[in-house]
């Protein structure tokens, strides 16, 4: 069994620099200046509609789906859920704020603490990230069967509810009747 987890930790691991999954700037590629969320197309695969030619960040990309998720929340929210410093969060949702894709809003149950809630051009951003990843997922896995798909998916949702569980963190998700009604 432990082989078994050191190659079970490697490619843990090799997923985690999957550019497919989290695209990152390249050394010689520069970002656009004005956004400081995105990051140039890192795919090697020639890029077709909708994507666009710069991406949301890793963190950008996971602030605004937990939003979508869940609602608006505080930093203080959003650093518990990604178990992050404050500090952290609080600089990558200023730059979510900078680029207009989240804003800034009084507490809906009264309280004093701020929420951060997606705009609409953040969730049109998160929209067609969302669509890129799903496309580059869709070319790396096209010569897969629908059943090793399915397989590989159950096998990483369940991965990834125990982890869940035993953070104590769960991620907001649709309910499994809602996911086979999709299908």
């Amino acid at each position: 069994m432990d082989r078994r987890l050191e190659r079970l930790e490697r490619e843990l691991m090799l997923v985690a620099r999957c550019s497919v999954l989290t695209p990152r700037e390249r050394k010689g590629q520069a970002t656009d200046p004005q956004d400081p969320t995105t990051q140039p197309d890192t795919g090697t695969a020639p890029r077709t509609e909708p994507c666009t030619p710069t991406r949301l960040d890793r963190s950008g990309y996971l602030l605004l789906s937990r939003l979508d998720a869940e609602g608006a929340m505080t930093i203080g929210q959003l650093a518990d859920a990604f178990q992050l410093d404050v500090s952290t969060v609080n600089r990558q949702t200023g730059a979510l704020l900078r680029a207009g894709l989240v804003e800034r809003i009084p507490d809906p149950g009264g309280g004093l603490a701020r929420k951060l809630r997606v705009t609409p051009q953040g969730a049109d951003r998160m929209a067609a990230e969302r669509t890129c990843r799903q496309t580059d997922l869709s070319r790396l896995l096209e010569s897969w069967t629908p059943e090793d798909v399915a397989r590989f998916e159950d096998v990483l949702t369940r991965f990834n509810r125990e982890v869940e569980r035993q953070e104590g963190r769960a991620w907001p998700r649709e309910t499994d009747e809602a996911v086979r009604a999709a299908e």
